[in-house]
């Protein structure tokens, strides 16, 4: 029988909480430790359409990317969406547990998987943890043969499966050196450029920080919030599968980008 608990052991060795940026909240943050799993999915963001999916599934853990709850409540009612989810959560007895942070920073985490993906060398972290230099935040490596930063977003694109990415910079600017970040990355920029970074990928970004980027001769390459994370809760599904006996997991199908092109 595998329970709440033995996930979040597997969890806990892919992506140990440790390694979470301080402001964040990770871990188990909804449910049993001993009630027993059977069913899961795996989710970037628990949003009301996951949560139904999950209900219907009879699932009892979602193992989601960004927190839910994200930050401190004050009371939970049917009142707000968070509340809605949280109650339609407990009542059908499914757990959430989130790594966020941590499983971007991990050793096997989104931002080396990313990084992989894109045939980057010499690969290590933007900012390395003080206690192993293997992991942390982001991550930088070079590329085997010249690219241009146009080819760099043509590279991200195929690997993740993209019709289009958004770049900032000339699109034939010259790329050695490859930052990246899932997710919201642009506050690493100063870290890409002290490791002497000349390409930055990530999901989204400021507008003051692409005037930055653009400032230090960094060509940046966006490929949404979404797409930049999503594709390792994929991957996480398969991993979870294979570490614990007698557990079905799968990657939600009702997990959407909320943007949307016209």
């Amino acid at each position: 029988m595998t329970t709440v608990a033995d996930v979040v052991g597997v969890m806990q060795q892919l992506a140990p909480t440790e390694l979470a940026e301080s402001w964040d909240n990770v871990g188990l943050l909804i449910g049993d430790r001993t009630a027993r799993v059977e069913r899961a999915l795996t989710c970037l963001t628990v949003t009301p359409d996951v949560v139904a999916e999950a209900i219907e599934a009879q699932a009892s853990l979602l193992v989601s990317h960004h927190p839910l709850p994200f930050d401190p409540l004050r009371s939970i009612t049917a009142d707000t969406t968070v509340g809605r989810m949280l109650l339609d959560l407990i009542r059908h007895e499914i757990a959430v547990y989130s790594a966020h942070t941590a499983f971007d920073s991990a050793r096997a985490g989104i931002n080396q998987h990313l990084a992989i993906g894109l045939d980057l060398q010499q690969i290590a972290p933007l900012t390395p943890s003080a206690d192993d230099p293997e992991v942390g935040a982001g991550r930088f490596g070079d590329v085997s043969e010249g690219l241009t930063l146009r080819e760099l977003a043509q590279r991200a694109k195929a690997f993740l499966g993209l019709d289009s990415a958004r770049i900032v910079g000339p699109e034939d600017a010259a790329v050695s050196r490859v930052a990246v970040a899932c997710g919201s990355g642009g506050s690493l920029l100063g870290a890409a450029v002290s490791a002497g970074c000349n390409g930055f990928v990530t999901g989204e970004a400021t507008f003051h920080s692409c005037l930055s980027a653009a400032a230090a001769d960094v060509g940046l390459v966006l490929l949404g919030h979404f797409a930049s994370e999503r594709f390792a809760m994929e991957s996480l599904a398969d991993y979870l599968g294979d570490q614990l006996a007698g557990i079905k997991v799968q990657p939600s199908r009702r997990d959407s980008d909320p943007f949307q092109r016209v």
